[in-house]
């Protein structure tokens, strides 16, 4: 049993969440933007603050709180006049700040996000946005709630704008900056389609909340890329380019870590000196170090307190462990061979047009991959450890219509590689049926993996290649695989997937999509590589449509999924005759 003066203290604790979260609602319902900036940015005023009052909406008050459990959480919100059940989903941007600050694994820290409703003065729709991290009494993060409540790291206003458009954004930020707003990171949610810039107040800022937020729905890429100061040695251009040219050394050093096993050999939560690393990994302490001092910089591992401490694993770096189910090992070892070996050739492809991999190994990287079972084994792995791009694709709406349908419908993966896209929409929708088409060597592969996903009952196996796509199915997919290939070949696996579909089935195509404004993107860099290394390229929305449109289908919509991926859902178009 807790003794009296604990239970005071933890009491205590939840009350001052509560007064913290009350205090947060009732200023949201106070204030609005024209009153708020200037308390924000001292010396703003006149026709700049009506400006940027027009534009900036007042959206909401962000602030982390450290409920016991769920129905601590709930009745704090009814205290203070919200919605107890306001929905809630995980928020990996807290949690991985958290987990930086303390040194902590996030998988640890299950920090939710939730915003509940709250009118301002005229009835506009406002929000607190709660992050809670959930601490049962006696939990060893309480240690981490105690610093987080002493010092309010999360707490921030929100302004949304009014009309996200990308130069008026870059024109606001000018203006936050000029009086004395100091940028302080940001992002682009694929979840949401909105971008987020932050900043933090100047000293003589006279409002209780150090930072804000300036959000606009949408990619705004080049606003965030400046606001992000992407290149700060711009003005040192001799410096920029060299950083730049070591970029293969970074390559090379994260394959070599995953490669002699360290991320296994380390923990995250306490530093292990390079010599008992050097003894578990049967490697030369001198020459480990530096290699880990490499890796510091790029936050892959992490010094501890004391250097003869050693290193510990940062969250980033355990993204190389084997044992973790998203590993992304496969994809270090697959970028730091055969295609690394590839781009070194690069010139011949942007010479001949013809990709280098075909040039430097004498076939292309399907057959040569075919040939070599250990090398086709990594290429699945590499394939599977971007699987995060798939998460919200069981949910989409065609999936979840076929799995409730009378009659289930039956989901087809047309070159699907090892199955794990299959295997996840099996797994979340235990009604639906599977086929998975791919080369032989694949299949076996393949069946493996999804009898191992407890999916392999509800799933045909058909070897062979687009020319065999099955007929019948309700759902078709085509993920990251087009990409693969020229606009010709592309028509033809087009017009196979148009032959096979029924007329009310659906078609669901994963790919990175090319911006249309030049901005920063991992597609554009995914271009390049498809180019080199395949043949193959990224395209825009617009080309894609193009395509489908020539093979009697037509592009219903598109929505954005994680590393910057997107799904685009067709259909036959009506009466349309297919090629």
């Amino acid at each position: 049993m807790p003794s009296a003066a604990a239970a005071l203290i933890d009491e205590t604790m939840l009350l001052d969440d509560t007064d913290r979260l009350r205090a947060a609602a009732a200023f949201v319902r106070e204030h609005e933007s024209s009153t708020l900036l200037p308390l924000l940015l001292p010396g703003l005023h006149g026709p700049e603050l009506e400006s940027l009052a027009a534009h900036c909406r007042f959206a909401h008050v962000g602030l982390l709180l450290f409920p016991r459990d769920p129905q601590h959480l709930r009745s704090q919100l009814a205290d203070c006049g919200l919605a107890a059940y306001t929905p809630s989903h995980p928020s990996v941007v807290v949690q991985e700040r958290l987990a930086r600050r303390h040194r902590r694994d996030a998988r640890e820290l299950d920090v939710r996000i939730l915003r509940p409703r709250v009118h301002g003065p005229a009835g506009e729709r406002r929000a607190v946005e709660v992050f809670a991290l959930t601490v049962p009494a006696g939990s060893d993060l309480e240690p981490i709630a105690a610093h987080e409540r002493a010092r309010d790291h999360e707490a921030h206003l929100a302004f949304e704008l009014e009309t996200p458009d990308t130069l008026l954004l870059r024109g606001l930020c000018a203006v936050l900056t000029r009086h004395g707003a100091r940028p302080d990171g940001g992002g682009y949610n694929p979840h949401e389609d909105g971008t987020v810039l932050y900043f933090t107040t100047p000293a003589a800022a006279t409002c209780r909340y150090r930072r804000f937020e300036l959000y606009a729905s949408g990619d705004h890429r080049h606003a965030l890329a400046a606001h992000l100061d992407e290149h700060p040695g711009a003005d040192r251009p001799a410096e920029t380019l060299l950083h730049l040219l070591t970029g293969a050394w970074t390559t090379q050093a994260l394959a070599t870590f995953a490669r002699l096993r360290l991320p296994e050999a380390m923990d995250t939560a306490a530093a292990t000196s390079t010599r008992e690393l050097a003894r578990r990994t049967a490697t030369h302490p001198e020459s480990l170090a530096t290699l880990l001092r490499y890796l510091t910089m790029l936050d892959v591992v992490a010094e501890g307190e004391e250097e003869q401490d050693g290193f510990r694993l940062t969250p980033l770096g355990s993204l190389l462990r084997a044992d973790t189910p998203d590993t992304m090992r496969p994809l270090a070892l697959m970028y730091a061979g055969p295609f690394y070996r590839s781009f070194g050739a690069l010139d011949h492809t942007v010479r001949t047009g013809r990709p280098a991999f075909d040039h430097l190994f004498g076939e292309n990287h399907f057959d040569h991959f075919a040939r070599d079972p250990a090398l086709a084994e990594l290429f699945a792995r590499s394939m599977a450890a971007g699987s995060r791009v798939f998460e919200p694709l069981p949910d989409h709406p065609v999936i979840t219509a076929a799995a409730q349908a009378p009659t289930p419908g039956t989901v087809v993966d047309v070159a699907g590689g090892n199955g794990a896209l299959l295997g996840r929409i099996l797994t979340a929708h235990p009604k639906l049926r599977g086929t998975l088409l791919e080369r032989p060597h694949a299949v076996e592969a393949a069946r493996r993996s999804l009898d191992g996903m407890g999916c392999g009952a509800r799933c045909d196996y058909r070897s062979g290649d687009f020319a065999d796509v099955p007929h019948g199915g309700d759902v078709y997919i085509l993920s990251r695989v087009l990409h693969d290939s020229d606009d010709a070949r592309c028509g033809e696996i087009l017009r196979h997937c148009a032959r096979a579909m029924p007329a009310h089935a659906d078609l669901l195509i994963v790919e990175r999509l090319l911006p249309t404004d030049g901005s920063p993107s991992l597609a554009t860099a995914w271009d390049l590589h498809m180019m080199c290394n395949v043949g193959g390229r990224e395209r825009r929305t617009d080309h894609y449509a193009r395509l489908l449109a020539d093979a009697g289908l037509e592009l219903v919509d598109r929505t954005p999924l994680p590393l910057e991926a997107y799904v685009l859902h067709a259909r036959k178009a009506p009466s349309a005759a297919i090629r």
